[in-house]
């Protein structure tokens, strides 16, 4: 939801700054938690653990340039493709990967851990900016 919620801040000509606060929120509340979870739960000599490990990095890199520069829209542009490259990473080579590789127990216990980390922190977000017609 953050990067359909940053791509719809953008198209709609949100102040990019209201659009930098809501990302730095979630990444600091959600999504660092989430990188570091996910790179605990792959084995150090995982052949999939690197690729997942610097694209967290990038990732990471990408928030503090935008905490840096909170008005500038071509960061927001990167770190929503970069974050939507990385979800379809996850989504069609990763899960697959996970799924021959660790046992039934071990794969209910990552969804386990990743379903109690999933609640809704637009709950806790006030300054609602996606869905506005300028």
């Amino acid at each position: 939801m953050l990067v359909w919620k940053t791509w719809q801040g953008l198209k709609e000509n949100i102040e990019p700054n209201r659009i930098s606060d809501y990302a730095i929120f979630i990444f600091e509340n959600k999504l660092s938690e989430h990188f570091e979870q996910e790179e605990k739960e792959l084995s150090s000599n995982d052949s999939l653990k690197e690729q997942a490990f610097v694209e967290h990095q990038h990732i990471c890199q990408l928030v503090n340039n935008i905490q840096t520069d909170k008005q500038n829209t071509v960061l927001l542009k990167q770190f929503a493709d970069k974050l939507e490259s990385h979800i379809r990473f996850e989504e069609r080579v990763l899960f697959g990967h996970l799924q021959q590789h660790f046992s039934e127990d071990e794969l209910k216990k990552i969804e386990e851990t990743h379903n109690l980390r999933n609640n809704d922190m637009d709950e806790k977000w006030t300054n609602h900016f996606w869905g506005i017609k300028q």
